[in-house]
């Protein structure tokens, strides 16, 4: 995992670089389609990327508040927007760790593990826009071997069934990317 604040804002540029490469390929008449997320929609996937990135950039501020809720469809410009402002949000001065308040206390999370697990939410969202518009471009390789160990870190037994489908098999020598997807139950 990514062991410095600095190092995971790396590595959250280049998801978003990667993840806004998919985003251009998404117009209205597609926000119906399906994801490789069970039962979601493109637009269902586009609000929960928008309140993901809303959250990531609130917890520069040194704290989240967890907000349940509907959400609002999701649209491009408004994700890119966020976007700009999360990676403009971790660039200046940030804490040293965050508290993400729920209705059952706060959490402590270290601000390198937050942007690396942000990177890794940006990521692998990314792949399903692609996925739903029919794009067949996998994660980029160096992004991919970064994001392993992130996500053989954050995702743990208990996640599965809840947040991500069991782990698939893959070839020891499987890439990569095909072994981060693999590892979130995605193929």
């Amino acid at each position: 995992m990514t062991a410095t604040l600095g190092g995971s804002v790396e590595l959250l540029e280049r998801a978003l670089c990667y993840t806004r490469g998919r985003l251009a390929r998404v117009d209205d008449d597609l926000l119906d389609r399906p994801t490789p997320c069970e039962a979601w929609s493109l637009g269902d996937l586009l609000a929960h990327m928008e309140d993901a990135l809303d959250a990531f950039t609130e917890a520069a501020g040194g704290e989240v508040v967890v907000h349940g809720g509907t959400r609002a469809e999701g649209r491009v410009a408004a994700i890119q927007q966020k976007a700009c402002a999360l990676l403009g949000a971790w660039g200046g001065p940030s804490p040293g760790d965050v508290v993400i308040a729920t209705t059952a206390g706060g959490l402590d999370l270290m601000s390198s593990v937050l942007v690396s697990t942000a990177a890794l939410e940006v990521t692998v969202h990314g792949w399903d826009v692609g996925r739903a518009t029919g794009e067949g471009a996998g994660i980029p390789a160096a992004l991919a071997r970064d994001l392993v160990p992130v996500a053989e870190r954050l995702v743990r037994p208990e996640d599965r069934g809840v947040r991500f489908a069991a782990p698939r098999p893959v070839r020891p020598e499987a890439a990569d990317d095909v072994r981060l997807l693999a590892h979130l139950g995605r193929t």
